[in-house]
């Protein structure tokens, strides 16, 4: 497999912005050579369409070129995380001990901020960004995933306060030269590419990942919606997650059904 630096001197950053690189060859190609720098970036799908291996692989691949990574998770353990990057041919656990990766549960912070009821204020808000903002300079972080803004948003009671959330992450991030991946979690039912349509729009990119069934089979898909600084595809692509990387190739129209 290419290493991050080979794969930006081989496909160039592109016209216009720096691009971050993946290291997702598929996904990167598709972007014209990356995300563009400071973008904050909707991951967005049903349940089982690989997001959280993909945004994992993310940071990564950034590690291993030497950015540093950082992911706030809500919904699952570290422990459980790092066990899901174990598989991956180019995992190093020195990668973590070094601080180029670092993993924490976002109790963690609610804890030390004091948080202790179901719903925030508009000033829980401020706090959270700005705990997410010292985090991420503390760990010096070029890369950063929460998994999921859907499970923080549940304890927003108004649109209003997920807007301060989103407007107030991704200028912070933005800011302190952060490339981030918020996860979005969605049902079947959903009509629009987030939970509560705010993410969507206020967000520099959206990523939608899915699931296809064909001829018995279910295939995981992956299909570029916006990404501001950059031109890119727009296609579906079949998705398959291996132990050498997220592998992508372009989903024929003569086999969705």
């Amino acid at each position: 497999m290419k290493s991050v630096s080979q794969m930006e001197g081989a496909e160039g950053v592109g016209i216009g912005r720096e691009k971050c690189l993946t290291g997702i060859e598929g996904l990167d190609s598709i972007l014209g050579g990356g995300i563009p720098r400071n973008n904050t970036v909707l991951l967005t799908g049903n349940c089982g369409t690989g997001k959280t291996s993909v945004s994992l692989e993310y940071l990564l691949h950034g590690a291993i070129a030497g950015e540093n990574g950082l992911y706030l998770s809500v919904t699952e353990p570290f422990e459980k995380l790092i066990a899901n990057m174990i598989p991956y041919d180019f995992f190093r656990r020195e990668l973590i001990k070094s601080g180029k990766l670092t993993f924490i549960d976002i109790s963690a912070i609610y804890s030390k901020l004091g948080f202790n009821r179901d719903r925030m204020s508009l000033e829980d808000v401020d706090l959270l960004v700005a705990a997410i903002g010292d985090l991420a300079r503390e760990t010096r972080a070029r890369r950063l995933v929460i998994d999921s803004i859907t499970s923080v948003a549940y304890q927003l009671d108004t649109q209003e306060k997920l807007r301060n959330l989103m407007l107030g992450l991704s200028k912070m991030l933005s800011g302190l030269g952060t490339t981030s991946l918020l996860i979005s979690e969605l049902t079947a039912a959903d009509a629009s590419y987030s939970k509560y349509g705010v993410e969507e729009a206020i967000a520099d990119g959206v990523i939608l990942m899915g699931n296809l069934e064909r001829n018995g089979d279910m295939l995981r898909t992956l299909q570029v919606i916006k990404m501001r600084g950059t031109s890119h595809s727009r296609a579906k692509y079949v998705l398959d997650l291996t132990t050498a990387g997220t592998l992508l190739v372009p989903l024929l129209k003569g086999n969705q059904s």
